[in-house]
């Protein structure tokens, strides 16, 4: 092993015990019940966020994170805040919070700061809440250091503690026949961590629900299932696109001619999702930042075919 190599996981593993240590400190304020009053009808919802962040394939280090707050029921995008950021930190399977989670604070920050009456009453997360190695994913993080209830909404399955992609498990996927549907996440000691739900129809892959902080499981796959028009939830689909098309947007050199990206088919369904720019919707302006509106050739498009137009520009989120 080269000298380089020997440093380089030294340095690893010092992130890795930080980091570790770091995580149970706050897993010892994390809430696993319901604490807002808005989960017994969803009646006083009004709004739901979404964050994601979306990496360009051609740096290392760059980055866009992106928050969205979607309003309840009608699931529309009234805040939409997009910002270019670098990555000074290094991936760790594990420990991803430690990586983006300072990201959403700030744009939490911001718009507390210009616009707090759309600020969301939960946050809807692209990752896993208790669904960890450590039972303490991104969602958790990110609703401990906000005191914002989330709920962590995977589209891949974290394999902890018995819970596998076997053919056990892929028995059950079959199984999930309508959009809702879900079986229990459950570890070999019988803790259930998390649920698979089927997001709608057109998709047969499941997205992955659990807990992030001050919500019940119930509360959180519920909430998830009245936020999906397609496999992903509704706030954290707008969080990829607007990502992606920001991205896209910043660095135009690499992106394919708009005649090499697929176009979908439009329906009616496809036509009702076409995103006009809704009077009360919120733009948030900057040389790093800004609104991103979904363009025609987006608005529409199943999961699969967002994730199949996009992957050859941008990392998975």
């Amino acid at each position: 092993m080269s000298n380089l190599s020997r440093q380089t996981d030294k340095v690893f593993e010092e992130f890795h015990q930080k980091w570790e240590r770091e995580q149970q400190e706050l897993k010892k304020k994390l809430v696993l019940e319901d604490t807002e009053s808005w989960r017994q009808d969803f009646g006083s919802l009004r709004y739901i966020g979404g964050v994601d962040v979306s990496f360009v394939k051609t740096s290392t280090t760059l980055a866009c994170a992106s928050l969205v707050v979607c309003d309840y029921p009608d699931l529309k995008v009234v805040y939409s805040d997009c910002e270019l950021v670098h990555l000074d930190m290094p991936y760790i399977p594990g420990f991803l919070a430690f990586r983006e989670v300072g990201f959403f604070l700030n744009l939490l920050d911001k718009l507390k700061d210009t616009n707090h009456g759309l600020t969301p009453q939960v946050i809807l997360v692209d990752g896993n809440g208790i669904l960890h190695p450590r039972g303490f994913g991104i969602a958790s993080h990110l609703g401990v250091l906000s005191g914002i209830p989330c709920v962590g909404v995977a589209k891949t399955l974290m394999q902890v503690d018995g819970i596998a992609k076997d053919e056990k498990f892929a028995a059950k996927v079959a199984e999930l026949s309508d959009d809702g549907d879900t079986f229990p996440l459950v570890t070999a000691s019988g803790q259930v961590l998390g649920m698979a739900m089927r997001g709608c129809d057109k998709s047969s892959n499941p997205i992955f629900v659990s807990v992030g902080h001050r919500v019940s499981l119930q509360t959180a796959t519920e909430l998830a299932r009245r936020c999906c028009k397609y496999r992903v939830t509704e706030p954290v689909r707008q969080a990829d696109i607007r990502s992606r098309e920001f991205l896209r947007d910043m660095f135009p050199e690499t992106a394919p001619s708009r005649k090499q990206q697929p176009k979908a088919k439009k329906t009616k369904a496809h036509e009702d999702m076409s995103r006009p720019s809704h009077a009360n919707e919120v733009k948030v302006g900057g040389a790093k930042s800004t609104t991103c509106f979904l363009d025609e050739e987006h608005s529409g498009q199943s999961d699969e075919e967002e994730e199949s137009s996009f992957d050859c520009l941008f990392g998975p989120t």
